[in-house]
C-alpha cells in the first residue's frame, strides 16, 4: 500500500540541480587549472560529469514520486503527462538550439555541426532529439543536450515502466532487458556505417538511455520506497554524508582509470562505465534519501532560497555553459583583454589586465552565465512553462488540475 508523504515539495532537491549543473561545468573547464593542480587532481575534476548522473537519478525519483500513484495509462492521462513534460523541457531547449544554429550560420563555427555538410538536417535532428542515437551527431548543436535525448526516452518509457511494475510486478527485469537490447543493437549496427547509429559500446553505454537506464530505475525505486514508507525512519545512519562521500569515491575510481584512446575521461573505460552507470547512482540515491529524511547542514544550504533559485535556473545554465553562448563570452573577453593592453601601451604602464588569467575569466563566465540563466528563467522559461500547462495544447485544460497544484513537486 503506497501512501504519499505529507511533504510534497523538497527545496533541497531543487538546490541539488544547481550542484549537479556546477559539477558538469567544472568537468568541462577543469583544463584551465592544468598548471595549478597535480595531474590526479585534474583527472578528479575531469570526472565531475557525475552531475549528469545526479540529474538522471533525480528525474527517475521525481517523475515516479509525482505520477506513480495516480498513474492510469489512458489517452487523456498520457496527453496530460506529455503536456507537462513538454512544458518543462522543450521551450528553452528549442529556443537555445535554434540560437546555436543561427550562431553557426553567422560565424561558421564548426563546433556546432562537427563538419557535417547539411546543417538544416542537423538542426531538425537536434530539435527532435534524434541526434542522440548517432555517434557522429551526439555532441552537435548544444553538445551537452545529448542528455535530453536520454531524458526524453525515460519520459516516454516511464508510464510503461510503471505499468509493468504495477500490473505484472516486473520491475527489476526491465533495466536488464533494456541493457541487453543496447548490447544487441551495438552488435548489429557497429558493422553498419550509418553515421554511428548505435555505433560502439562506450557511446551507447554512456550517451543513450539504454546504457544509462539503471540510473533512472534507481531513482524510480527510491521514490517507490519513499511513497511506501514516508520520510520517517528508525535507524540513525547519516545517509546524506554517506552518500556524498561514496559519490566522490566513485569519482576517484574513474579518475584512476586509463583514458581510452579517442575519449576524454576515465568514465569511457570499462571500469569507468561500470562505476558510473551502476555504483554511482546507488550512492546518489543514498544521498537523496538522506536529504529526504534527515535535517543536516547540507540540506539547509541546498534548501536556501537563493540556492533554490539557482536550482530552478540550472536547466538553462546547463544548456548555455558550454557551446555558442560561452564561445561568444570567451571572444568578448579576449577582445576586452586586447583593448586593456592597448590602453596600457597608450598610457605607458605595465599593469596586469583583469582579463589575462584564464582562471579569473572562468569565474567571470560562471557568474555571468548564472545571471543570464536566472534572467531567462524568470522572463522566458517560467512564463512559457505556465502558459503551456494552462493552454489547450495536446489536451484541453481543465479549470483546476491537481497535477498543476503549486504544492506539487516541479519535476
Amino acid at each position: 500500500m503506497f501512501k504519499k508523504p505529507v511533504q510534497n515539495y523538497i527545496p533541497a532537491l531543487t538546490g541539488v540541480r544547481a550542484l549537479a549543473a556546477y559539477l558538469v561545468f567544472i568537468s568541462h573547464y577543469c583544463y584551465v587549472f592544468d598548471d595549478n593542480f597535480p595531474h590526479i587532481v585534474q583527472r578528479f575534476l575531469g570526472e565531475f560529469h557525475i552531475g549528469v548522473s545526479i540529474f538522471f537519478v533525480l528525474s527517475g525519483f521525481l517523475i515516479t514520486f509525482r505520477y506513480y500513484q495516480n498513474f492510469h495509462l489512458t489517452t487523456n492521462w498520457f496527453k496530460q503527462y506529455l503536456k507537462n513534460r513538454v512544458a518543462r523541457i522543450y521551450p528553452m531547449y528549442f529556443l537555445l538550439t535554434v540560437c546555436a544554429f543561427i550562431y553557426y550560420f553567422i560565424t561558421r563555427d564548426e563546433s556546432i555541426t562537427k563538419g557535417f555538410a547539411h546543417p538544416v538536417a542537423l538542426l531538425l535532428m537536434n530539435i527532435t532529439f534524434i541526434r542522440g542515437f548517432f555517434y557522429q551527431f551526439w555532441d552537435t548543436g548544444i553538445a551537452q543536450g545529448w542528455s535530453l535525448t536520454v531524458e526524453e526516452c525515460f519520459y516516454f518509457s516511464a508510464p510503461f515502466i510503471f505499468l509493468i511494475a504495477k500490473k505484472y510486478n516486473k520491475f527489476y527485469l526491465q533495466p536488464l532487458i533494456l541493457t541487453m537490447f543496447a548490447i544487441g543493437m551495438v552488435l548489429i549496427f557497429s558493422h553498419v556505417n550509418w553515421y554511428g547509429f548505435f555505433g560502439n559500446f562506450p557511446f551507447v553505454m554512456i550517451f543513450t538511455f539504454f546504457g544509462r537506464c539503471f540510473e533512472f530505475f534507481v531513482g524510480v525505486q527510491l521514490a517507490r520506497i519513499v511513497l511506501k514508507q514516508g520520510f520517517k525512519r528508525t535507524n540513525n545512519i547519516t545517509y546524506t554524508y554517506l552518500g556524498f562521500i561514496l559519490i566522490f569515491l566513485c569519482v576517484l575510481v574513474m579518475a584512476l582509470q586509463p583514458v581510452p584512446k579517442g575519449w576524454a575521461a576515465g568514465v569511457e573505460s570499462p571500469a569507468g562505465i561500470i562505476t558510473n552507470n551502476y555504483f554511482l547512482c546507488i550512492a546518489v540515491a543514498l544521498f537523496f534519501y538522506g536529504l529526504l529524511t534527515e535535517t543536516t547542514l547540507m540540506k539547509m544550504v541546498l534548501a536556501n532560497p537563493f540556492v533554490e533559485l539557482l536550482g530552478k535556473s540550472s536547466y538553462i545554465f546547463y544548456l548555455v555553459h558550454l557551446g555558442w553562448m560561452y564561445n561568444l563570452f570567451h571572444g568578448w573577453v579576449n577582445r576586452l583583454n586586447e583593448h586593456v593592453f592597448a590602453l596600457y601601451d597608450k598610457w605607458g604602464v605595465s599593469w596586469h589586465s583583469p582579463f589575462e588569467y584564464d582562471s579569473l575569466n572562468l569565474i567571470y563566465a560562471f557568474i555571468i552565465l548564472n545571471v543570464i540563466s536566472v534572467t531567462l528563467f524568470k522572463l522566458i522559461e517560467e512564463p512559457l512553462n505556465h502558459y503551456i500547462r494552462k493552454s489547450d495544447f495536446l489536451i484541453k485544460n481543465k479549470p483546476r488540475n491537481p497535477e498543476n497544484d503549486s504544492a506539487a513537486i516541479k519535476a
